[in-house]
């Protein structure tokens, strides 16, 4: 039975059919059936009143038309709509839709599209309660339905109340009062209060709002929040107006401070009606602070997320306990919920619970509980309300799989995702409640959820397909319908719920690792009821998308060798999925076997494959259940042959692309809430994006995947090299690291031996020969650009018992000092200092690198074994830092030693010199055990092993859908996270292993043949011309006994009787004795008796000959009584030592060495009592340890003693075995999984693993060096100790006993001795001050040569030579007869003859020359001034009835016309129609013309004329047979524009006819070409190059001016100098601008052609660009010129000159004033004088440039003498006399007097000086004499070095 539409009531409405069936034996059946109408509305009608509108008058008739735009054979009928006024009718109960509304409609017309409605019928207006009628017509068509509603009204629209808020400012715990007044009665109106359309504070009749809670405003708008205020009458009627409040936080409310704030407003508002909407408000308001983020910045982090948890569960719990009764408070919790659970990581278990609680219940309710008939209000809040609840939802959710990943699964996780999940099958309810069928569906969708809701008809499912327009959503296809059997009725929709998770929302299962979306679909009666759908006969299909991106895990199989794959199984319930991707046509089959490799005849398992452009349309995968592998888990092997096969010989490389994986479709049983995996099979559509399942029933899916890593078969290891020609890549690249690796080692053995001739202890040449106290004195130079230095350092220690004499520290074998050295000098003294306070550096500023920048020093004493420590940090240069080259540094406290910045620093260095394993191949201290050698030999070990985990795992597939960890920007996913983790295992800690063996492997010890003798550093044993030099003689007896008298008086601190400066030469040896004896019974007399003392303790003597810092031989307790016995400030022991070498030489001396030999005796007999004074001292008597012995080594940390911890010097070879293994495994698996990849994976494997490893190099590790570094200083401030270096001391302390007789003893007065004098470094200072000055002008000069170069060639690139030759060439051809165009007929004869000659040639698209072609089309452009352009005047009005005014923007003519000028035809179209219309600028993309009269607009009536000249012709012939040049027109433009490819040059072509009203043309010829195809030409990457270098000459010119700027501040803008460089500056980046504007502009307009090439175009804004291009360049190049002035100042004429101008500017001046009055004036007389009549003259600019070319002599007298004879040679005759004869000459001889003055006063600069300073530099370096140059560097001190200074410049 068919049912017309016409028999059909409206869309929304419910019928029933009941059918009637009687039988023949008069038996009678019935059925009845619901039928839903509703139709998707097409067709959107217009209603209109055309009579009686708003507001209706009820005594007349309302006309109402209904139109519907361009629709035709519409239908409209009129229905009175009375859905909202009365009650529906109940539905028949056949009609058990839940929720359906149908429509109530009253017919009023049909089948017209006008409504007239009379008095009569609205009468009912006035007794109705609303005094409104809604007014419904329908328009249908064929195939399309649409409605529209229209009210009729007698009420008028409502006002614009008056609104306020109180107060205007608050925060969000503020109470505001909101009020509107109005003069409307009580009940009339409804208000609503909005924040957002959908988000209101309140909607009803009440038009204030005592109390309400607002949100954070935006902070962009100054935290100002707009309310927005609706007010609408009950027929519908709206206005709107909005109050503004500004609502911002509290600074004070922070950290849980906010708890007791918010707690306090809960319990204050008041119980009542309006408390929950206060509630929910006050929760909106906190959740806008809340939802920010980072509020309480000045709180920890920890505290903030801890107060944040606590707020949200306070809220979610004061929210819990609003009963959701009314539909405007379910819709405000619904939205406070959004925004509560909107950061769901501060959303803490508790808080999931209780949302989770509210979720379910108010879902619930609002799906039962309120499912009453409603109107179209409430079924719009009740979807918005799902909605918010919705996002909700997947905030809560997203929080609990955050917890899941945080903490083990336990029950309270559990029952949130149940709840969540019984919430979201409510809200599918809700959205369900009242749908007809067949409507679209509705589909919802948050990151972590989508959900997809449709209701249909049971035919509607046959092989019906869900799913989400999302590429990570679930796609779900049904059977036929014949499959589903447990539907039930036909009749009765059926609903579609889907649901489609981005992860497993489900507890984890410990059998099945479900990875990637997991979807849900059920099938449910209309009234919430569940459809089992199970045991079907066909599968539905699922696809499970994985992730969306994902890295190539191909394996590459070449089919011309006997290849075999090998595949692991993991799992024996799973499905293997083999995808093969091959480009040939042929097929494959496959062969696999258990264990073994398989082949045609041998195997367990076959396939046959075709390749995808077979007509099967299947994919080329091999699908393996469970069942169809044999053996379950293990190792299977894959062949693949091609059939046919093919021949190597002539198929050499064809391989086809393979990827292997795992995956299983599981299912969620609701009963045992766990995962399954029976009934689902994985289908044959499985990717390694998406998995396609087929199952035989209905609930949530997943899927599990895994990629197993890539195998490779030892086995076929000559099959895979034999690919070596075809895959090079890995190969090469291991063979070319082996070969890097060779010869970096070998550079590395060579600075190994450098390092070991560094580690050393240079013993100082200037030590006492007599000294046996022993200091090692360790100097660090900083790591500064420039600490190095070549100055001769002298240091003196200072201690509580005495100083030291200054000792120079050098080392003739080799540099000292060098940036990052450590150098250690032993330096002994007479007697010991006691504990050191102090340490004094100096150095006489030498060598050419004379600063120094000293990092620390360190001093250690070898027989107290005690180290002092001086912080340095400080430069030693008269030109950097403070300018000192004596400074004295004090011992550093522990306190120093925990600072920052030197903890810091240590750990830094440290870290980068040993801990970077990388970087410390360069950096590595020379003092270290590990060697560069083995360092290169770890790294190149770390390197291939590194590189055998990365290729291992290359490719293995990330899940995206896996859950991320987020830490700020970074986020990873635990799998990437347990990738790294393995590949670190594999390869961390046999690498750690290594290195570790080589830094605590012990050195081996050295044999003792060996030993003997080191290398002497100096050599002190003296050769036999030493002895013979430093002969023993008696002065030199006497210095030695004077040595130590001076000694002894400085160490006891005592004044000596007979103490003088030259006291050891004016007394002889008896003398000095005496005063020792004198010293001594001095000492004895104030109770320190030496003798006494001497026998209390046990006195020996250390002669150190050979030391050896590595062996350590002594014992604690020795150590002990050592430090005893020296603490005593008892220096007997060291007086008597002294005493018996002093007699030793006296011995070897003889009498015969004495002039008188009494003298001799004498000292023989003091020398013997002096010593009976102080006692037998033997050293045998003191301890053991300090007894004379050949060799004795110096105290030393056990750590590096031979006998010390540590690993054997064996284990070293251990490491470097374990480095060959371990690199020539992970190379040769390296180069096998390479070969096995293939080239192109290869190729992009290499070059990920080289960024990954430049960014592990150089970012990655130096950032957790210093991360490191700043710990340790900041926490735990530790200070390590100084690493102990160990260096054998190069030759002996002391040779035998005779050897100290014949040493040279050093003389005290010389100059490296004396620290440098205040004057001396004044003057270095000023002389170093000078030479800095010298370069620095050197370099200024010279930069501004490159700078001056570069901007030539810039400027000489941006033309072109050949334009000038372009220009005339074009400007003759096209100018013949141009001058003699004077009316408008001879500008038509030009046109024919040489515009049309010239403009076409035999060549299409050329212009007559042949070279060059035409762009576009050319084109005729005219301007003309409207027709009441001017007034007439009244005397000529009768005879003159018009005027024509020249041209100007005002009079210009815009208007449209017709042919001929006819302004009444001006709509005719033909296609010279546009000649007479006006086109805008803008429309023809022109410019403004500057012409010899005015500036003309760039519109005007434009005329093509084509590209050929027969068009052209014919066009030109109708306008002048049309009159199209009359009168009115003031300019004629022919515009066009050729390309010249052998010049690559544009050139645009302007020719003008301008006229004055006159009649007669002015006309001129105007061209400009430009290059835009720069790159044409290979010289123009010069110029590109020179242009970035320009470019960073100017920023380094910025940066001058910028410090200029920031010292000089508003003194800077005085100079003219600095002036001038701002303009370059500005001018170049000025320059820049309008070059890239020109580009743009240029490739804009050529695009233009390329797409419009028959018409005209305009390259007029391009070429302004280049002009101005040009005009910017040419000043810039004049103001860069200027600028030689200033750099050419230091010469001396120059000066002159420069300072003569100066002098004589305040008349100058003047001058120049008087001069430019005068100019004025005879430029004024002569224009109006013969202006009139004369070219020269006709316009004062003219008339002023023919005045200066008077005073050049250029001028022609005749044509002013025969224009008025008397007049004109009065003007001229007087300019002559009074401008060149007075004024000139006047003016020229203030200059003169000025320069006569400054060469007599004239003194010279201190520039001047540094001039003469860099010349006699420059002189030097050529070698040439000159007498000034031993002038230059007077003021310096000998210790300066000039000469090396000479050499350096």
């Amino acid at each position: 039975m068919l049912i017309e539409p016409s028999c059909l009531p409206p869309p929304n409405s419910a019928i029933t059919l009941l059918i009637l069936v009687h039988g023949v034996q008069g038996e009678e059946w019935q059925d009845e059936q619901c039928l839903y109408v509703t139709a998707e509305q097409k067709l959107y009608p217009q209603i209109s009143c055309e009579k009686n509108c708003k507001p209706v008058n009820v005594s007349e008739e309302v006309m109402l038309k209904a139109t519907c735009d361009d629709q035709k054979s519409v239908t409209y009928n009129w229905y009175l709509d009375t859905s909202f006024q009365e009650k529906v009718d109940p539905l028949p109960a056949v009609c058990g839709l839940s929720g359906f509304r149908p429509s109530s409609l009253k017919l009023l017309q049909e089948n017209t599209s006008i409504l007239l409605m009379n008095s009569s019928f609205l009468s009912d207006l006035r007794a109705s309660a609303t005094g409104a009628l809604r007014i419904k017509v329908t328009a249908m068509t064929k195939w399309a339905y649409g409605e529209q509603t229209y009210i009729v009204s007698t009420l008028y629209p409502p006002n614009v109340p008056a609104c306020s808020i109180i107060p205007e400012q608050g925060n969000i715990l503020t109470s505001f009062r909101i009020s509107c007044n109005t003069s409307a009665e009580p009940g009339l109106l409804i208000y609503c209060f909005c924040l957002k359309p959908d988000s209101c504070l309140y909607c009803g009749h009440e038009p204030e709002l005592p109390s309400v809670y607002l949100p954070l405003g935006e902070k962009e708008n100054n935290f100002v929040l707009k309310i927005f205020i609706s007010v609408a009458n009950k027929a519908g009627d709206i206005v709107h107006t909005h109050v503004a409040v500004k609502v911002e936080q509290e600074d004070t409310i922070k950290g849980n401070q906010i708890l007791h704030e918010l707690s306090e407003k809960i319990s204050s508002v008041p119980i009542g009606k309006n408390s929950s909407m206060a509630l929910i408000q006050l929760s909106k308001s906190m959740s806008s602070v809340l939802n920010l983020g980072g509020q309480d910045e000045g709180s920890p982090p920890s505290l903030r997320a801890s107060s944040a948890q606590e707020v949200r569960e306070l809220i979610l719990r004061t929210l819990a306990s609003i009963p959701a009764d009314e539909m405007q408070l379910v819709l405000g919790m619904a939205e406070a919920l959004k925004d509560v659970t909107f950061r769901h990581e501060e959303l803490s278990p508790l808080a999931q619970l209780v949302a989770s609680h509210m979720l379910r219940n108010i879902s619930k309710s609002l799906a039962t509980g309120m499912s009453s008939p409603e109107d179209d209000t409430v079924r719009q809040k009740r979807q918005m309300t799902a909605m918010h609840l919705f996002h909700a939802v997947g905030n809560v959710l997203e929080a609990s799989r955050n917890q899941e990943h945080k903490e083990p699964l336990s029950s309270g996780t559990n029952q949130v995702v149940v709840q969540l999940l019984s919430a979201l099958e409510n809200l599918q309810s809700v959205l369900l409640l009242g749908r007809p069928p067949r409507d679209h569906p509705t589909i919802l969708s948050v990151p972590t959820i989508s959900m997809y809701i449709n209701r249909v008809q049971l035919q509607g499912l046959d092989g019906a397909s869900f799913h989400l327009n999302m590429s990570n959503s679930a796609v779900f296809t049904l059977p036929s319908i014949a499959s589903l059997n447990s539907l039930g009725d036909d009749d009765e929709p059926v609903d579609i719920r889907m649901v489609s998770f981005l992860e497993n929302p489900f507890p984890a299962s410990g059998n099945f690792d479900v990875q990637g979306t997991v979807g849900g679909l059920h099938l449910t009666r209309p009234g919430g009821q569940l459809i089992p759908v199970r045991d079907l006969k066909d599968n539905i299909e699922i696809v499970l998308p994985r992730f969306a991106k994902l890295k190539d895990t191909q394996t590459v199989l070449n089919l011309t060798t006997s290849t075999t794959l090998q595949v692991n199984m993991t799992s024996g319930n799973a499905s293997l999925v083999i995808h093969l991707e091959w480009d040939f046509d042929l097929a494959l089959t496959l062969y696999l076997g258990y264990g073994y490799h398989p082949n045609e005849t041998n195997y367990d398992v076959k396939t046959h494959l075709h390749p995808k452009t077979n007509l099967t349309g299947q994919l080329a995968t091999w699908i393996l259940s469970a069942e169809e592998l044999p053996f379950g888990e293990g190792t299977y092997y894959m062949k693949v042959i091609p059939a046919p096969e093919l021949d190597p010989a002539t198929h050499h490389d064809v391989t086809v692309s393979v990827t292997c994986f795992i995956s299983q479709c599981v299912f969620w049983d609701e009963l045992q809430e766990d995962w399954r995996g029976d009934g689902c099979q994985v289908g044959s559509q499985t990717t390694l994006y998406s998995t396609h399942c087929l199952c035989n029933h209905l609930t949530f899916f997943g899927s599990t995947f895994f990629v197993m890593p890539n195998i490779v078969d030892v086995s076929q290891t000559a099959e895979l090299f034999g690919t070596f020609v075809d895959n090079p890549v890995i190969v090469t690249t291991v063979g070319c690291l082996c070969v890097l690796y060779v010869m970096v080692a070998f550079w590395a053995r060579k600075k190994d031996i450098q390092d070991n001739a560094k580690v050393k202890i240079t013993v100082l040449e200037d030590n006492d020969p007599f000294a046996q106290y022993h200091y090692l004195v360790t100097v660090f130079t900083g790591h500064r650009r420039g600490a190095a230095t070549t100055s001769k350092v002298t240091v003196t220690l200072y201690g509580l018992e005495g100083e030291s004499e200054p000792h120079h520290l050098s080392d003739p074998d080799s540099p000292v000092f060098e940036r990052g050295g450590v150098d250690i000098f032993l330096l002994a003294t007479l007697f010991p200092l006691g504990e050191l306070q102090s340490i004094r550096l100096w150095h006489d500023s030498s060598g050419d690198r004379p600063s120094w920048y000293v990092n620390r020093v360190s001093v250690y004493d070898l027989t107290l074994d005690k180290k002092w420590y001086f912080l340095c940090n400080s430069w030693l240069s008269i030109d950097v830092g403070d300018c000192v080259l004596d400074r004295r540094f004090p011992v550093a406290t522990e306190q120093d030693m925990k600072q920052f910045s030197h903890l810091f620093f240590m750990k830094t260095s440290k870290g980068f010199q040993d801990g970077h394993i990388w970087y410390s191949i360069f950096s590595r201290s020379p003092r270290s055990s590990f060697t560069r050698v083995q360092r290169v030999s770890c790294c190149f070990s770390l390197l291939l092993c590194t590189m055998l985990t990365s290729i291992m795992f290359w490719g293995v597939p990330k899940d995206p859908a896996e859950q991320k960890m987020d830490l700020g920007k970074i986020e990873f996913t635990w799998q990437e996270v347990m990738i790294g983790l393995e590949s670190s295992l594999l390869m961390f800690p046999i690498n750690l292993l290594i290195v570790q063996i080589f830094r605590n492997t012990r050195p081996r010890s050295p044999k003792e043949e060996n030993t003997r003798k080191g290398p002497v550093s100096p050599q002190l044993s003296p050769s036999p011309e030493a002895a013979q030099e430093a002969f023993l003689t008696s002065e030199t007896v006497t210095k030695d006994i004077w040595r130590i008298v001076n000694s002894l008086l400085k160490t006891l601190k005592t004044s000596s009787p007979a103490s003088g400066s030259d006291l050891g030469k004016s007394m002889d040896i008896n003398k000095l004795l005496a005063l020792i004896e004198e010293i001594i019974c001095r000492q004895n007399k104030t109770g320190k008796d030496f003798n006494e003392e001497g026998r209390k303790k046990d006195v020996s003597i250390i002669t150190l000959r050979s030391v050896n810092l590595k062996e350590q031989t002594r014992i604690p307790r020795i150590k002990k009584e050592m430090k005893n016995w020296l603490q005593s400030n008892d220096y007997s022991h060291y007086l008597y030592l002294h005493l018996q070498h002093v007699q030793k030489e006296l011995e070897l001396l003889g009498p015969q060495g004495f002039q008188d030999p009494k003298n001799h005796a004498q000292a023989m007999v003091q020398v013997k009592t002096l010593k009976s004074l102080l006692g037998n001292q033997d050293s045998s008597q003191g301890p053991l340890s300090m007894r004379v012995q050949p060799t004795v080594s110096i105290v030393r940390s056990s750590k590096q003693g031979s006998t010390g911890p540590g690993l054997p010097w064996w284990f070293a070879l251990i490491g470097w075995l374990l480095i060959l293994s371990t690199s020539g495994v992970a190379a040769f698996f390296t180069m096998l999984y390479g070969l096995h990849y293939g080239k192109d994976n290869s190729i992009r494997w290499l070059l990920s693993m080289a960024v990954s490893f430049v960014e592990s190099v150089f970012i990655t590790q130096p950032l957790k060096v210093l991360g490191f570094a700043a710990f340790f200083a900041l926490v735990l401030k530790k200070v390590d100790q100084e690493e102990d270096y160990s260096a054998p001391i190069a030759g002996h302390l002391c040779g035998p006993d005779s050897d100290i007789f014949f040493r040279a003893r050093r003389d005290s007065q010389s100059g490296i001795y004396q620290p440098p004098l205040d004057v001396d470094v004044e003057k270095m200072k000023k002389n170093r001050l000078k030479e800095q000055r010298a370069f620095a002008l050197i370099r200024e000069i010279l930069a501004y040569v490159g700078f001056l170069w570069m901007l030539l060639l810039v400027a000489y690139g941006q033309r072109d030579p050949n334009a000038y030759y372009f220009n005339r060439h074009l400007e003759n051809s096209f100018s013949t007869g141009l001058q003699g165009v004077l009316s408008f007929q001879e500008f038509f004869v030009w046109a024919k003859t040489t515009l049309v000659s010239n403009l076409y040639s035999s060549y299409p698209g050329f212009i007559t020359d042949g070279n060059s072609k035409l762009v576009g089309s050319a084109q005729i452009r005219q301007v003309r001034v409207r027709n009441d352009s001017c007034p007439v005047t009244q005397e000529l009005w009768a005879s003159l009835h018009e005027c024509h005014a020249p041209y100007s923007l005002e009079t210009e003519d815009m208007s449209d016309y017709g042919k001929g000028w006819n302004s009444s035809a001006c709509n005719e179209s033909s296609s010279l129609s546009q000649a007479w219309q006006y086109q805008s600028q803008t429309q023809l993309r022109g410019q403004p013309f500057w012409g010899k009269l005015t500036v003309y607009r760039g519109g005007g009536y434009i005329v093509h004329l084509g590209t050929d000249s027969k068009n052209a012709t014919r066009i030109l012939q109708y306008l002048f047979n049309n009159t199209w040049l009359d009168a009115f027109t003031r300019a004629v433009f022919v515009e066009f524009t050729v390309y010249n490819a052998n010049v690559n040059l544009f050139c645009i072509v302007t020719l003008t006819f301008e006229t004055n009203a006159v009649g007669a043309f002015l006309p001129q010829a105007e061209l400009q070409s430009i290059r835009l195809y720069p790159l044409t030409n290979g010289l123009h990457v010069f110029v590109v190059a020179a242009e970035a270098i320009y470019f960073l000459f100017l920023a380094y010119y910025m940066g001058i001016q910028g410090r200029l700027m920031k010292s000089q501040k508003w003194s800077y803008f005085r100079s003219k100098w600095n002036l001038l460089e701002l303009a370059i500056i500005l001018i170049s980046w000025s320059a820049l601008s309008v070059f890239v504007k020109r580009t743009v502009l240029g490739a804009r307009d050529v695009k233009y052609y390329l797409t419009h090439k028959d018409k005209a175009v305009s390259f007029g804004e391009t070429a302004s660009a280049d002009a101005v291009l040009g005009y910017l360049i040419a000043i810039l190049v004049l103001l860069s010129t200027v600028k030689l002035w200033h750099l050419l100042r230091l010469n001396p004429k120059l000066n002159v000159l420069t300072s003569t101008l100066r002098r004589a500017w305040g008349d100058i001046s003047g001058f120049i004033i008087v001069i430019a009055i005068m100019f004025l004036a005879y430029s004024i007389a002569t224009n109006l004088i013969f202006g009139w009549k004369l070219d020269s003259y006709k316009t004062l600019f003219d008339a002023a440039e023919t005045m200066v070319s008077l005073q050049l002599g250029i001028f022609n007298y005749e044509e002013v003498l025969d224009s008025n004879p008397i007049l004109g040679s009065f003007l001229i005759g007087s300019c002559i006399i009074f401008m060149t004869f007075v004024v000139l000459n006047l003016f020229i001889s203030v200059i003169l007097v000025a320069f006569s003055e400054e060469q007599k006063y004239h003194q010279p600069s201190e520039e001047e000086e540094i001039v003469d300073l860099l010349l006699m530099k420059i002189f030097s370096f050529l070698g040439i004499k000159c007498k000034k140059s031993e002038n230059i560097m007077t003021s310096g001190t000998s210790q300066l070095g000039t000469a090396q200074e000479d050499d350096r410049v």
